[in-house]
């Protein structure tokens, strides 16, 4: 028995040994990756974008890649086997990004490098904000520079968005050109200063406030308009389709392998999607049976669209509903999970200096402990504004959707390290967005039939992005072909379905996520439950899904595979 000792001792300390050189060796190459600056923050506090910049980057992701690859992954801890796969991923999203030359393209059909301006507009609690922001308003200049140099390339080597998503862009750079300083949406932080700031230094913030907007802010948007009106737009492309750019068709696919973080071509994602859509139509269906509608689903539609009992009549009225709607979700929060977000969130109108060409509605998280997370619901075009999807609307945004997960990721504990804290997927954020609109149901947030319709409305809008995003960006669909297919099988707004279509045409594959991710979940819930039958529990459920952060699906699937079998042996 001694002798069995003497031999088994040694080998448990080398194996430990091993291990703990495989977790140094892992951590290191993480505190390296996470150290990494790539530019001087406080000569860029917008950012550096220069085509050397993203070259320098997709180098150094490939030295962090080479590292990686040589660690031993079977001698790590769960934490660390997903940290040392989401970095890989994360690492060769770097790499593709420069190879495709995507960052030529920094424009969507509602956002684009001087929209995300407005993202900076916060409320200022402390002296090192109203400073930091103060250098944010006169970086401008260089951050128009560098975007404008850019684009010019890209039009020149065949990267640019399609014109025809353009229509009413306008509105994006003609709202912050105003003749007075204090009209500017920029200047909206300085009106409520800190009240920790003497009357002195509150005269000289204001003084540095208007001349940072007269000098370089509302010039550099006037210089935007003239770029865009007279050089951007005339030399855009006429195509839809991504595929007919360079490296096209590998683009969109790394896009759908990217967005997904599954291996799907786009004829699976397209048969997935009229799939989802015939069967949404099915449950529409007997929803427009049960309130005893006598006409077509067609007509039922229209009727929704049309109907003047379900539209408020200002944007108060709007904004009232949804914080109705997120405080009841609020109180059911405790019965479905275990775990609750310190961050608080608040319910806010889209800024109108967006609005005209944003979203419905969107989650805006926080920039800094002092700040709360926000669901933003947009209040512009009140007609197009549908009361019964706001409780879907708000189950996605703010809970048990985008807040709770985001705010969930950022407060995870000291093993999870800080790259994936701020990491964001769209598959596993936007389908557990999606999930929670399901989720809303089971609480009982849904009190009509038509606001059931409207989450039915809103699960079709994701499963039609399956079929619209493949249509146009690898089976050659017009747009007009994608409005009408969205507005055959939805009851989204027209102003919605043509603000949507261009997201789509936009933003290759992106859309795709919500319903694929969203899919995964409820299958491996559905799997769970009829695994675990009575042992099945909705609280730890959702533990396994969020207590690791984001994570690809892949790596979703295993640790619920894990949790089926560790329950079902207990």
């Amino acid at each position: 028995m001694k002798l069995v000792l003497c031999f088994l001792i040694p080998f448990a300390v080398t194996l430990s040994a091993v291990s703990q050189t495989q977790s140094q060796t892992l951590n290191s190459i993480i505190q390296t990756y996470q150290a990494h600056k790539g530019y001087d923050r406080e000569v860029y506090p917008l950012g550096l974008y220069t085509e050397a910049y993203y070259k320098q980057e997709a180098e150094f992701a490939k030295e962090i890649l080479s590292d990686l690859a040589e660690i031993n992954t079977g001698e790590l801890s769960e934490t660390e086997q997903i940290s040392l796969e989401l970095l890989k991923f994360k690492l060769q999203e770097t790499i593709d990004f420069y190879a495709y030359g995507a960052y030529l393209n920094p424009l969507l059909s509602d956002s684009g490098f001087h929209l995300s301006l407005s993202y900076r507009v916060r409320d200022l609690n402390t002296y090192d904000q109203v400073r930091a922001y103060l250098n944010t308003l006169n970086a401008i200049p260089t951050y128009t520079d560098q975007h404008l140099k850019l684009l010019r390339k890209g039009l020149k080597d065949g990267f640019s968005q399609p014109r025809i998503i353009f229509e009413g862009y306008a509105s994006t750079y003609d709202s912050q050109i105003v003749d007075q300083t204090e009209d500017s949406y920029f200047y909206e932080p300085f009106e409520s200063l800190p009240s920790t700031l003497s009357e002195t230094q509150k005269d000289s913030v204001i003084k540095a406030a208007k001349l940072a907007i007269e000098t370089n802010v509302i010039p550099q948007f006037e210089r935007i308009k003239t770029f865009f009106e007279t050089e951007y737009l005339p030399a855009t492309k006429i195509t839809l389709g991504v595929s007919e750019s360079p490296q096209g068709e590998a683009y969109y696919q790394n896009r759908l392998n990217y967005y997904t973080t599954l291996d799907l071509t786009a004829e699976e994602i397209h048969q997935i999607g009229l799939k989802e859509v015939k069967r949404i139509n099915s449950e529409m269906q007997s929803i427009v049976e049960e309130v005893n509608f006598e006409g077509s689903l067609d007509e039922f539609i229209a009727f929704l669209r049309t109907d003047e009992q379900f539209y408020a009549k200002t944007g108060e009225e709007l904004l009232k509903e949804a914080r109705d709607i997120a405080k009841r979700i609020d109180a059911k929060l405790p019965a479905y999970f275990k775990t609750l977000p310190r961050k608080p969130y608040g319910v806010a109108k889209v800024p109108d200096a967006i609005a005209p060409k944003y979203t419905t509605g969107r989650y805006i998280g926080a920039s800094n402990d002092t700040q709360p997370g926000y669901y933003w619901v947009n209040t512009y075009n009140l007609p197009n504004r549908p009361l019964y999807v706001l409780p879907s609307l708000t189950a996605h945004e703010a809970v048990p959707g985008h807040h709770l997960q985001n705010a969930l990721n950022a407060e995870l504990g000291d093993s999870i390290p800080k790259f994936r804290k701020s990491m964001y997927l769209s598959a596993y954020g936007e389908g557990w967005g999606l999930y929670s609109e399901f989720l809303a149901d089971e609480m009982g947030i849904y009190t009509t039939p038509y606001e059931r319709f409207g989450k039915l409305t809103y699960e079709q809008w994701r499963a039609c992005r399956l079929v619209i995003d493949t249509g146009i960006h690898a089976m050659g669909w017009t747009r007009e072909q994608a409005v009408e297919y969205f507005t055959k099988n939805t009851a989204l707004s027209l102003h919605n379905i043509n603000t949507e279509v261009d997201r789509y045409i936009s933003w290759p594959g992106q859309a795709v996520s919500y319903k694929i991710g969203e899919i995964k979940i409820r299958e491996l819930r559905i799997k769970a439950e009829e695994m675990l039958g009575q042992k099945f529990n909705i609280r730890d459920f959702h533990e396994v899904i969020l207590e690791q952060g984001v994570v690809t699906l892949p790596i979703l699937e295993r640790r619920i595979e894990a949790y089926i079998k560790e329950v079902s042996q207990n």
